[in-house]
């Protein structure tokens, strides 16, 4: 081999080192990393230690030690789930999935609710215009229920012409169409006063929800508010309250 080294080191430096480092190279033993592999060992019900690189199927209902190639232990592999303990573990999963995802919907809400109201002020400023809204619908029903009146006093008029006997069909038709607007509007204003008893309450329970967080509680840690805990018990079945 010198002999033959010597022989192309006459031609180029390059080749003679070449030749010289290969020898060294082929002689190196494979490294570790290339003879790594998996080995899983387990004991069956019946006593037998069984060695496989692979999951042993005898042991599936078992425990099984995985092994790196020099015997020492990598990791464990749990036994095979039933049906049974797998539909619960993935009830199990599905129910921290979804109360990890009501946590980020109530950080992020808890969030906006400050950048919308960063102060007191702001806060009362929102419950006036929202009651405001609410107070002019109600006045709109009320000067309406003045004009149907108005409107019903030449009818009633009309109407004495034929007291005792029956109104004529366009006459009756226009009182009771009276009666009927009259009555919308009377449903519309008991509308607006619950509108207002819910806004109050909407605000009154941002409120004491917004002092806590301006004192510096977290968002997201002062559980459900009372109007979220009101209507999830509006939405449950009556033998379920």
């Amino acid at each position: 081999m010198l002999q033959r080294c010597a022989l192309l080191g006459r031609s180029t430096l390059l080749s003679a080192l070449a030749c010289l480092l290969a020898p060294a190279s082929l002689a190196q033993p494979p490294s570790k990393d290339s003879s790594k592999g998996s080995i899983y060992s387990c004991t069956t019900l019946d006593g037998r230690r069984l060695t496989s690189d692979r999951p042993i199927v005898e042991c599936s209902s078992r425990e099984q030690r995985i092994l790196n190639a020099d015997g020492s232990q990598r990791a464990t592999l749990p036994p095979a789930m039933s049906p049974e303990e797998r539909a619960a573990q993935e009830a199990r999963d599905r129910k921290h999935a979804a109360d990890r995802a009501a946590q980020l919907d109530a950080v992020r809400r808890d969030r906006n609710l400050m950048q919308r109201f960063p102060n007191e002020p702001s806060h009362k400023a929102a419950r006036s215009a929202a009651l405001d809204d609410a107070s002019k619908a109600m006045l709109i029903s009320e000067r309406r229920i003045k004009d149907l009146a108005q409107e019903r006093k030449p009818l009633l008029d009309e109407a004495e012409f034929y007291k005792g006997r029956a109104l004529p069909a366009k006459l009756k038709q226009q009182m009771d169409a009276n009666d009927a607007a009259v009555e919308a509007q009377q449903q519309l204003i008991e509308n607006q006063k619950a509108e207002l008893v819910r806004i109050n309450s909407r605000y009154d329970a941002e409120l004491s929800r917004l002092k806590r967080l301006w004192a510096g509680a977290a968002p997201g840690s002062l559980g459900p508010s009372k109007a979220e805990v009101g209507a999830g018990a509006d939405a449950a079945p009556d033998g379920k309250r």
